[in-house]
């Protein structure tokens, strides 16, 4: 008994490097993606994103081996198939393209600021779906959190589109509820397994509206792969570490942790991003973003501290 209580416990402090990891990654992508959306569609960049993490996770896949650890089943059951669908049609396709146009028509800091909401919507769809506790000091990490959110973005929701606000909270809360349903389904799959999976279908999702995308905007993407290395690469940065490895670590976090201590790393992500902005894109430092890097921190220390209670 008390091997076993060791073992969950490195699993869980094994799952909350893996979360700080994937925030990172995810706050990276921001500054990447910046750069790509110069040159490249949206959609035809989410396509070469998700085929990229298909693709890399499948070989990873392959040399990982056949068998399985911790009893998780390997090859997924007929009716257990609906899941991956939920989340790479579902998460990866309409929560994550939802979030593309939320953000092309609300701004980046108000669907920045609306996808904060994400630890709140994640705590009560774990509470209602998985009965998992929603505690008073669970409710003051969150708040200190999105705080901290507020206070680095430094926005509201001024100048912003009723249909850009109305697909950001539609992505954060369908997002969420993704995440929820992630959590089941990884319970008796091996994340890795299933991460390939649903980016797979989202691959094929994004494909013909990429399609359509390259026909109406005769964007040359084939042009600018060739032609600009650094493009080329930073979209393997994108669908390999972002994506592919990002999104199995994100899943194998979810197998281990409650949906609402997953969720508390959230805001980590737009403090990454706007420090990356400073330290690569030459943004200026704020007060607002010292303040609120300070009130993130304290807020994932609250949230970890209730979950090793």
């Amino acid at each position: 008994m008390q091997e076993k209580k060791n073992q969950s416990a490195r699993s869980a402090s094994t799952a909350y490097v893996y979360l700080f990891i994937t925030f990172v990654l995810w706050g990276s992508l921001y500054v990447v993606s910046k750069y790509v959306l110069g040159k490249l569609p949206p959609f035809t960049i989410s396509f070469c994103r998700f085929l990229l993490a298909f693709l890399f996770l499948t070989l990873v896949d392959r040399l990982a081996g056949k068998t399985s650890s911790g009893g998780k089943k390997k090859k997924l059951e007929p009716g257990h198939f609906r899941y991956v669908i939920l989340i790479g049609f579902g998460g990866y396709f309409i929560a994550v393209g939802a979030q593309l146009l939320g953000t092309k028509y609300a701004g980046a800091s108000t669907a920045s600021l609306l996808n904060s909401m994400n630890p709140v919507t994640m705590a009560l769809f774990g509470a209602f779906l998985l009965g998992e506790k929603l505690t008073i000091r669970k409710g003051i990490g969150l708040v200190f959190s999105i705080s901290g959110v507020f206070a680095v973005l430094g926005g509201g929701f001024e100048g912003a589109g009723l249909a850009g606000v109305f697909l950001s909270l539609f992505s954060a809360l369908f997002w969420s509820y993704i995440s929820v349903m992630t959590r089941k389904i990884t319970q008796e799959y091996e994340p890795l397994y299933i991460s390939r999976l649903a980016c797979g279908v989202a691959a094929l999702c994004y494909f013909p509206v990429a399609i359509g995308e390259v026909v109406i905007t005769k964007a040359p993407v084939f042009g600018f792969l060739s032609s600009d290395p650094s493009c080329t690469l930073s979209l393997l940065y994108m669908g390999v570490i972002c994506t592919g490895v990002a999104y199995t670590l994100w899943n194998k976090s979810l197998s281990v942790l409650d949906a609402g201590v997953c969720s508390a790393f959230y805001p980590v992500q737009p403090a990454v991003s706007t420090l990356l902005g400073i330290l690569l894109l030459g943004e200026s430092i704020t007060k607002g973003f010292l303040i609120g890097s300070l009130l993130i921190i304290c807020g994932v220390l609250i949230s970890l501290i209730q979950a090793k209670a």
